[in-house]
C-alpha cells in the first residue's frame, strides 16, 4: 500500500484496500494495492495466461505501481518510461480500475488521433479482457473529425454553384448513411481539406436540439456515448478545449467539452507545453474575414447571403446597404493590410512584433485597426437589422447564423486591433507568418501568441485535477546525473508551481538492449553546420549512408530547405541502384509511412513531426540520420522572445530553453529506431557538434548505453554496412 494512506481493510477484490469510514471523514475511497495491482503483469499472472508471448517486464511493473500510489495519494505522477516499458498498460489498468470501483471518471489524453485509435481499438479491449471488467470506454475528438448533417446537407443544396466539388459531396452524404461515428478517419477516402471545412462540425454553429438532423447527430451520439463512460481517450488538443471553457467560468463538476472528471493521464506529455501554446493562440488572415462575409453577402449570378435573407423580415431592411458597402469597404481594407504586413515582413518567412520591428510595422498596425474599425461598422449595422426583426422571427436559423458570424468577426477584429496596444501586452508574443497559395502567391497570417503557457496550465490543469499522470519516453534532458532531470519539463508545462509533496517524479529504464542491438556514429570529419560547404558535404554523406544500410533509413532534417536539395540529390543517384527515395509531403502521412514500412528498400526524407510518432518496427528501418541537432531556429518568433525574457530575468536562453530543448528533441529523434526487442540497427548524426562542442555531452548522456563509433566519413559508413547486415 502506498505509504500516508489512512487505515486500511482489504475487500473481497484483490485489486483494492478501502479506507476505514472510522478514521476519515471525507467520502469513502476505494485505494488501490500496488502490489496485488501489479500482480496482474507478473510472471504467473493473468497477463501470462491471456497473452501469447507474454514477458514479465520490470520496468512496466515499477511504472505501474507509482501510478497506483499516484492515484491512492492525489498527486501529480510524472514517470519518463523508456520505449517499450508498456506504458500504455501501466497507466491503463490503474485508471479503469479506480473509475470502476471509485465511479470517478479517468480521462486518457494523447499526443496524436493514432495513438487515440490505437488506445481504443486495441489496448482497451486487451485490458477489459485482462480484468474480466465490464467498463464502458469512448472515444472523443474535437468536433472538426465529425461530419455535420445540416452543413453537408446545405452544402449538397448549394452543389451547383460547386460543381468540382458536388461528386465528393455525394460520396460524403452516401458513407453518412452506413455509417456509426461520422469521423473522418472512418472515410475509406480522404477529401481535401477545403471540402471538409464545408460539412466538417463546428463547435458555435451548432444548433443543438433546433438543428433539424439533431437526432442523428454523430457529435451528439459522441456526447451521449462518453457521458456514460468510465474512460475516456482525448487528445491534447480536446483537452485544452476543455481546459479553456472550464476557466471561463464552467467549473470542474459540469459537462464542458469533456463531461467532468477528477483523474487525467497525458501520455506523450513532453508535447503538453507546445500543445497549450498551440491551443491558446490566435490567429487571423484574409481567409478568416472573408469566409464569414462570403456567408452574409456574396455576388455569383446574383446578390446572396444572409444579408438578404433577414432583409425580408427585418423592420430595418435599410441596413442591409450599409452592411453591403461596410463589407466592401473591409475587402479593400484586407488588402491594404496585406500589402502593409508584405512590406513589414519582406524577404522572410516570419516576423515578430518588437521594440526592434516597431518603426517599420507602424503601417501594417494602421491598417490593422482601420480594418477593425470597419468590422465594427459593419457588426453595428448588421445588429441593427437584427433588432428589427420580431421576436417570433429571432428564433429563424438565419438570425442564429448571422449572430454566430457577427461573434467570429468580432473575435478577428479584436486580435487586429490587439496589435496595435502590444506594448501593453507583454505577456503575448505579436507575429506574422508569410503562407503560400498554389499559384506562388503569399499571404500573411496574423498571430497572437502566449509568451508563457506554464501559468495556464498548472492553474486550470494540474491544480483543479486531483491525480494527473505525466508519461513519455522523454521528459529529461541530460540523463540521471544531470542533479535534477525533470526540471525543464516542470517548468515548461507548469507542474512546478504545485506543492514539492505532491509531486511524484521518477524515470523507469526501457527493457531494450541497446549495447547489443544499436550502434551510435557521429561523423567526426564533417563540417561544422554554420560552413557553408556543409550542406554539400551531407547530402554526399546521406547517400553513402543510406547506400550502407542497403535503404532501411529514415533522414531526419530540423530544416525543410536542406531536406529538399538533399532528396533531390538522392534521387538523381539512389533510384539507380535499387533504392526507392521518399519524401515528407510526397503523400499523405499514414499513405507515406505504408509505402515506407512496406518497401524495405527505401529511404524517407522527413522534419518536422517525423521525429516523433513515427513507429516502424523491423527490417523496414534498420537506420536513423540525424542530418543536425534540433536547436529551435533562432529566428522563430516565439522562440526568440521566450528567449529574450529569459535573458532579462538574468537566466541562461541558451541552457535554460534551447539546449533542454533540443536534447529532448534529439531523443525523440533517436527513439524512432529501436521500437521492438528483436530491432537493430544504427544511428547516425551528421552534426559534429555532439562530439565537438561540451554540451554535446548532454546529448550522449540522455541516450540509453549503446555502441559508438565516433569517426571518419568512411569508418562510420563501414561500420553501419557490417552492423545492420548482421
Amino acid at each position: 500500500m502506498a505509504e500516508g494512506c489512512p487505515k486500511t481493510e482489504v475487500l473481497d477484490s484483490p485489486f483494492f484496500i478501502r479506507t476505514s469510514p472510522m478514521e476519515v471523514e471525507t467520502e469513502n475511497i476505494t485505494y488501490l494495492d500496488p502490489l496485488e495491482v501489479s500482480a496482474l503483469l507478473s510472471s504467473g499472472g493473468p497477463a501470462e495466461k491471456i497473452f501469447p508471448g507474454f514477458e514479465e517486464r520490470a520496468g512496466q511493473l515499477d511504472l505501474l505501481q507509482y501510478i497506483c500510489t499516484a492515484f491512492n495519494e492525489d498527486k501529480i505522477g510524472v514517470f519518463e518510461a523508456g520505449t517499450g516499458v508498456g506504458k500504455s498498460f501501466a497507466y491503463l489498468i490503474p485508471a479503469v480500475l479506480w473509475a470502476v470501483q471509485n465511479k470517478e471518471r479517468a480521462v486518457i489524453s494523447t499526443g496524436t488521433i493514432n495513438l487515440q485509435q490505437q488506445l481504443f481499438e486495441k489496448d482497451i479491449p486487451a485490458v477489459r479482457r485482462l480484468l474480466g471488467i465490464d467498463f464502458k470506454a469512448a472515444l472523443m475528438k474535437g468536433r472538426q473529425n465529425y461530419l455535420c448533417l445540416r452543413r453537408l446537407h446545405d452544402s449538397l443544396a448549394e452543389a451547383d454553384l460547386f460543381d468540382e466539388e458536388k461528386e465528393v459531396l455525394q460520396e460524403i452524404s452516401e458513407w453518412a448513411k452506413i455509417c456509426d461515428t461520422g469521423s473522418i478517419s472512418d472515410l475509406s477516402f480522404m477529401p481535401s481539406s477545403s471540402v471538409w471545412q464545408r460539412v466538417n462540425s463546428e463547435s458555435d454553429a451548432c444548433l443543438a436540439n433546433r438543428c433539424p438532423f439533431f437526432e442523428r447527430c454523430f457529435v451528439m451520439k459522441m456526447r451521449k456515448t462518453a457521458s456514460d463512460a468510465s474512460i475516456l481517450i482525448v487528445n491534447h488538443h480536446l483537452l485544452f478545449a476543455d481546459i479553456s471553457m472550464r476557466a471561463s467560468g464552467s467549473g470542474f463538476s459540469e459537462t464542458a467539452v469533456l463531461p467532468p472528471y477528477k483523474r487525467l493521464v497525458l501520455d506523450e506529455a513532453h508535447g503538453i507545453d507546445a500543445a497549450a501554446t498551440s491551443f491558446f493562440s490566435s490567429s487571423v488572415s484574409r481567409f478568416t474575414f472573408i469566409k464569414q462575409l462570403n456567408k452574409l453577402y456574396r455576388v455569383r449570378k446574383s446578390a446572396a447571403g444572409l444579408l438578404y435573407n433577414l432583409q425580408g423580415i427585418s423592420s430595418c431592411a435599410d441596413c442591409v446597404q450599409e452592411a453591403v458597402a461596410a463589407i466592401q469597404l473591409i475587402r479593400v481594407r484586407l488588402g491594404d493590410m496585406e500589402d502593409a504586413a508584405s512590406a513589414f515582413y519582406a524577404e522572410v518567412s516570419s516576423c515578430r512584433l518588437c521594440e526592434a520591428t516597431a518603426a517599420r510595422a507602424s503601417d501594417f498596425i494602421s491598417k490593422a485597426l482601420l480594418l477593425a474599425q470597419e468590422v465594427d461598422s459593419l457588426c453595428a449595422s448588421v445588429r441593427n437589422l437584427i433588432d428589427g426583426i420580431s421576436e417570433e422571427e429571432q428564433a429563424q436559423q438565419a438570425v442564429w447564423e448571422t449572430k454566430l458570424i457577427l461573434r467570429r468577426l468580432e473575435s478577428a477584429a479584436l486580435v487586429c486591433k490587439n496589435f496595435s496596444e502590444w506594448e501593453e501586452r507583454r505577456a503575448s508574443v505579436f507575429w506574422l507568418e508569410k503562407h503560400s497559395l498554389e499559384k506562388g502567391e503569399f499571404y500573411p497570417v496574423f498571430y497572437e501568441t502566449p509568451l508563457d503557457t506554464a501559468p495556464l496550465i498548472y492553474a486550470n490543469l494540474f491544480e483543479p485535477v486531483p491525480t494527473v499522470i505525466c508519461t513519455s519516453a522523454t521528459l529529461t534532458a541530460g540523463g540521471k546525473k544531470s542533479g535534477s532531470p525533470f526540471s525543464f519539463w516542470l517548468g515548461r508545462s507548469g507542474a512546478r508551481f504545485a506543492d514539492a509533496e505532491r509531486l511524484m517524479c521518477a524515470s523507469v529504464d526501457s527493457p531494450f538492449d541497446y549495447k547489443r542491438n544499436l550502434l551510435l556514429n557521429v561523423a567526426a570529419d564533417m563540417p561544422l553546420p554554420n560552413k557553408e560547404c556543409f550542406q554539400q558535404f551531407l547530402e554526399d554523406m546521406i547517400v553513402r549512408l543510406v547506400r550502407a544500410s542497403s535503404g532501411r533509413a529514415l533522414v531526419l532534417f530540423t530544416s525543410y530547405e536542406s531536406l529538399l536539395s538533399a532528396c533531390a540529390h538522392a534521387r538523381r543517384i539512389l533510384p539507380q541502384e535499387g533504392i526507392a527515395v521518399l519524401k515528407q509531403g510526397d503523400d499523405d502521412r499514414f499513405r507515406l509511412l505504408e509505402t515506407f514500412k512496406n518497401d524495405t528498400a527505401s529511404v524517407l526524407f522527413a522534419t518536422d513531426s517525423y521525429w516523433e510518432g513515427v513507429d516502424v518496427p523491423g527490417e523496414s528501418l534498420s537506420h536513423v540520420i540525424i542530418v543536425k541537432l534540433p536547436f529551435k531556429v533562432p529566428s522563430d518568433p516565439v522562440f526568440q522572445a521566450r528567449c529574450e525574457d529569459l535573458d532579462s530575468r538574468g537566466l541562461s536562453s541558451f541552457f535554460d530553453l534551447s539546449l533542454p530543448e533540443a536534447v529532448i528533441r534529439f531523443r525523440q529523434g533517436f527513439g524512432r529506431l529501436i521500437r521492438h526487442s528483436s530491432d537493430r540497427g544504427a544511428v547516425s548524426v551528421l552534426d559534429k557538434r555532439l562530439i565537438a562542442m561540451p554540451y554535446g555531452a548532454l546529448f550522449l548522456n540522455s541516450l540509453p548505453e549503446c555502441r559508438r563509433c565516433f569517426d571518419c566519413a568512411d569508418e562510420i559508413c563501414s561500420a553501419v554496412r557490417r552492423f545492420t547486415d548482421g
